[in-house]
């Protein structure tokens, strides 16, 4: 499968995170991805930076790494309606965002809340990306999931770091399968993400392509392979 694009990536802007900017597009362009997208997680998570971090991007010019680069978020989902936590007006300095529920922002709820709050997230037109919709902590609708993203125009994400083997999301390899099979029925388009929090693991989708390969899903819903569709998808 042709991979050329990693747009779910950490920064030492998320504390708990090891690489610079720079190291992490040096380390995109090693390993001969076409475009990355730095994703630094919104001021709800604990030892996040404060917002004004998202006000500033106008600064980082995105051609001068021999690499495409774009800067988002990723933000963290605190209710059930889908509020995020970065102010609209921050939304718009930046190219895209990804919302994801996390359990330092928002305890988990039933199956309805917790499918309410990603497809309400979906509405917001700069979420561009459901960050690992298979987390088991949260279980969701993924019939009601992928017929939204379809919809709001939203990819929902295959995360490798859900699929390594000892990571923190226990049981994200099980619900693959039918977080795929849900896409494949709705046409709905996916997005492998790294979530890398150091340069090591930046474009390593190894466990996302093999959830991919395991459930038969076809590849022409992958975005990974056209960066040009994904900037135009994130432009939109």
């Amino acid at each position: 499968m042709l991979d050329l694009l990693d747009v779910h990536t950490h920064t030492i802007a998320s504390v708990h995170a090891y690489s610079t900017l720079r190291e992490m597009i040096t380390a995109a362009k090693e390993k001969g991805l076409s475009l990355i997208g730095i994703s630094d997680h919104a001021p709800a998570m604990p030892g996040a930076f404060h917002e004004y971090y998202f006000c500033n991007f106008k600064v980082i010019r995105r051609d001068a790494y021999g690499i495409d680069l774009v800067m988002g978020a990723e933000l963290n989902i605190i209710d059930f309606c889908g509020s995020t936590d970065l102010r609209q007006d921050l939304l718009d300095r930046i190219d895209y965002a990804i919302a994801s529920l996390h359990a330092p922002c928002i305890k988990p709820g039933t199956r309805e809340q917790n499918t309410a709050a990603l497809i309400g997230a979906m509405k917001n037109p700069k979420v561009k990306i459901i960050g690992h919709p298979d987390n088991p902590k949260y279980p969701v609708d993924f019939n009601m999931l992928a017929k939204a993203a379809q919809k709001h125009h939203v990819l929902l994400e295959c995360n490798n770091s859900s699929y390594t083997p000892g990571g923190s999301r226990k049981g994200s390899r099980e619900l693959a399968g039918e977080l795929l099979t849900a896409c494949k029925k709705h046409g709905t388009m996916i997005i492998m993400g790294s979530d890398a929090h150091i340069d090591l693991d930046v474009g390593n989708h190894q466990y996302a392509i093999e959830m991919i390969k395991k459930y038969q899903f076809p590849e022409e819903l992958v975005i990974n392979n056209r960066p040009e569709l994904f900037k135009k998808w994130i432009s939109e």
